[in-house]
């Protein structure tokens, strides 16, 4: 049995999608199917049951087309918060067993999809105003994002060939691959060109001011496979119309890592309204 527990702390539309696709993640990115979720609510009195009416029809929402069960959680309305606090705790059964301690030198690193996506999305909905250099197709497009935070799908094709995987959320890819490191103990050689990134996302990058490589991921699976299994790896996502590439590989360490894990959301939510 797989267990997992995620909160959302930045996102205010979708809030609850988002909050079972992160969960559901966790299980999927560990070989494990997603089943039954627990969600605790904490709700300012101010909003009252219609703020926890609506989370709660996009947590059924979400939960109902992944066949999740919700299972259980807790409520309050309360003073002491001025934005609502929401966690989630997934739990699934699996047959597989994933671990970073499996990770050997000369495995490569797979990303679906495009980075930043799931940030993107949330800047799109919740602080569209910061995207005013895009036109209405393309701030729609980012908005649609956030239908593709899930990452079950591609965990599914992959997980009898990973040694490992793992759902780069807060610090974003760059963020997520130090958490990696730091556990196996082994230096990462990165192709950056090869990492995807949306031209929306570009544009974004170079007008605001921020690092899509730390901007939060989820919808993006980081899988690390032996090198001759990643052609199969890539055929099977090339099959199922998802897109992925080979980012880098693991390599001999070379001395001490000083990247950092910061996450770019938050003080771009922080920023003036236009």
């Amino acid at each position: 049995l797989v267990v997992a527990s995620d909160p959302v702390v930045g996102a205010v539309e979708g809030a609850g999608r988002l909050l079972v696709h992160i969960n559901a993640n966790d299980i999927a990115c560990k070989g494990g199917e997603p089943s039954w979720f627990m969600v605790t609510l904490i709700v300012p009195a101010r909003d009252g049951t219609e703020c926890v009416r609506r989370i709660m029809e996009e947590v059924h929402a979400a939960c109902g087309s992944l066949g999740i069960a919700v299972v259980g959680g807790h409520t309050e309305l309360t003073d002491r918060y001025d934005r609502p606090v929401i966690s989630g705790t997934m739990l699934g059964p699996s047959r597989y067993d994933l671990r970073v301690d499996k990770i050997r030198k000369g495995d490569l690193i797979l990303a679906t999809k495009h980075v930043g996506l799931e940030g993107m999305s949330i800047i799109a909905c919740d602080r569209p105003d910061l995207l005013s250099f895009l036109n209405a197709k393309e701030l729609e497009e980012a908005r649609s994002w956030q239908k593709d935070l899930s990452v079950l799908k591609e965990a599914r094709l992959l997980r009898d060939l990973a040694r490992y995987m793992h759902d780069p959320t807060e610090g974003g890819l760059q963020g997520g691959l130090l958490e990696v490191r730091r556990s196996c103990g082994l230096g990462i050689a990165l192709n950056v060109s090869d990492i995807p990134v949306s031209s929306i996302t570009k544009r974004a990058a170079e007008k605001i001011g921020f690092d899509p490589l730390h901007l939060i991921s989820s919808g993006v699976l980081v899988a690390v496979v032996e090198p001759d299994k990643a052609d199969e790896a890539l055929s099977r996502l090339s099959v199922a119309g998802i897109e992925a590439n080979v980012i880098g590989r693991f390599i001999e360490p070379r001395g001490e890592c000083k990247s950092d894990s910061h996450e770019e959301l938050w003080g771009i939510l922080d920023l003036p309204f236009a």
